[in-house]
């Protein structure tokens, strides 16, 4: 499922799309949050410049609208029609699913817009 080369391994570990060698970020954990955002500049392994033009990942913000609106129907049907809670009580736990899962899902949405423009390339496997 994870195997190197696949668009699903760079999105979930958050690793270079082109040789997949190392992390974009310069720290793993997307819970330490004064360093949520910080990247590399470019990929040790393959030369990959992130920042591919200026504000390119403004794009990112569409991508994380879809998925939080994913996240929020997920949890409102589980909740909802699965556990047979209230109205309210359903959409006190899209807020906390929303929040607690929002360093996940910026890093995520970052992930997945750089995969649709960069492709994996065998030549910088190592």
């Amino acid at each position: 499922m994870l195997k190197k080369g696949s668009k699903l391994n760079s999105i979930l570990t958050g690793s270079c799309p082109r040789c997949q060698n190392e992390s974009m970020y310069s720290d793993k954990n997307p819970l330490h949050f004064s360093k949520i955002l910080q990247m590399n500049e470019n990929c040790s392994h393959c030369g990959l410049q992130y920042q591919i033009e200026p504000s390119f990942f403004y794009g990112a913000m569409y991508v994380s609208y879809a998925l939080n609106v994913a996240l929020s129907i997920a949890v409102f049907v589980i909740s909802y029609l699965f556990f047979h809670s209230s109205i309210k009580t359903s959409f006190i736990a899209i807020i906390l699913a929303n929040i607690v899962l929002f360093p996940f899902v910026l890093r995520w949405s970052r992930n997945i817009y750089i995969n649709l423009f960069v492709k994996y390339d065998k030549k910088y496997k190592k």
